[in-house]
């Protein structure tokens, strides 16, 4: 039986938890993996796999290319699954592939990273990054199964376990007030990578995703509470380059950002945004960035998240309280520049 089984639309997703040596499915049609994940991908299936170059700035239309050149070398069918192991981008890329070959065939994913297992595998986002934008082309495409192997966050160098643990903060401040409090208490053994405190975190993030995703696959409505410091965040990957803050500090400073912005509007309770703050700067998260308050302004222009050409906010009032608003550019200046 499977620890989770959410309906997305028409869509169905299994998760289930694995050890390393059964974690990777033998009905694979083609594998999917980069240079950091590869080792998980049994020999006698090395012929069925393309190995990509890892990092953001491989999310490419040229990845894409490379995928479907894979699945048409094998003759894969309609029939044909994909199988991703890897992170948010392998992710991403894989079941976007999955969504275009013959129009869309079976695509399972096997997270590696905490930002994948928590956030980037489940719910059906798929896509790339396009003329240096986040994930600007993409599509909703739910993978049919994944498959979670705790046991590979210990590959994980610290900054991108830190990197995950960016969505995993989000996660909680959106829909779990008792993930934020653990996430206090338990500070020390998550940093120490023990296997019982990432297990509840994987646990309650991919509930309270699930959850979300089921009311709102398409992003209508409350899915977009998961934008939490995403529309900051994003804007500070594109003026960066995607090389000085990963995804996952990008939502931390984004965050950061969208509760200074709900005390500018006086929306938010101050013991919360004192304690979120606060909690950031235990684990040690970057909180501040050099970067042009107008550029980060421009990129929002370009985020795919704006809707009748207005950029659209995600901020909070109290913990679990989100609301989705308007917010005056010199607002967004003036926080960008605190």
């Amino acid at each position: 039986m499977s620890r989770y089984e959410f309906k997305f639309g028409q869509y169905t997703t299994n998760v289930n938890f694995y050890s390393l040596e059964d974690i990777i499915p033998g009905n694979g049609s083609l594998f999917v993996a980069d240079e950091n994940t590869s080792y998980l991908i049994p020999k006698e299936l090395m012929d069925k796999t393309i190995i990509l170059k890892s990092g953001e700035e491989n999310k490419t239309w040229e990845s894409i290319e490379a995928i479907l050149n894979k699945a048409i070398e094998l003759e894969l069918g309609r029939d044909g699954l994909f199988v991703g192991v890897g992170g948010g981008v392998i992710c991403d890329m894989t079941a976007f592939a999955a969504s275009l070959f013959m129009r869309g065939c079976s695509v399972t994913l096997v997270p590696t990273t905490l930002l994948a297992m928590c956030d980037a595998a489940l719910g059906g986002k798929t896509g790339i990054d396009f003329k240096n934008y986040k994930n600007l082309v993409g599509a909703f495409y739910p993978a049919t199964e994944l498959r979670i192997g705790v046991d590979t966050l210990k590959t994980l160098g610290k900054r991108e376990f830190l990197s995950g643990m960016g969505e995993v903060f989000k996660t909680a401040m959106i829909g779990d007030k008792s993930l934020l409090t653990y996430l206090k208490n338990k500070k020390d053994s998550i940093l120490a990578l023990d296997k019982e405190s990432l297990e509840y975190m994987i646990n309650s993030c991919i509930k309270v995703k699930g959850e979300i995703v089921e009311a709102d696959l398409y992003e209508r409505g409350i899915r977009a509470h998961l934008n939490l410091g995403h529309t900051f965040g994003h804007a500070l990957e594109t003026v960066t380059g995607f090389k000085d803050f990963s995804h996952g500090e990008g939502v931390v400073w984004g965050i950061a950002k969208s509760i200074e912005t709900s005390l500018l509007l006086n929306i938010i309770d101050e013991d919360y945004a004192k304690k979120v703050i606060d909690l950031l700067k235990e684990y040690k998260y970057r909180l501040k960035a050099d970067v042009d308050a107008v550029e980060i302004l421009s990129a929002m222009k370009h985020d795919k998240k704006k809707k009748g050409g207005v950029i659209r906010f995600i901020l909070q009032t109290a913990p679990q309280e989100t609301i989705i608003r308007e917010v005056p550019e010199d607002i967004i200046l003036k926080v960008v520049r605190t």
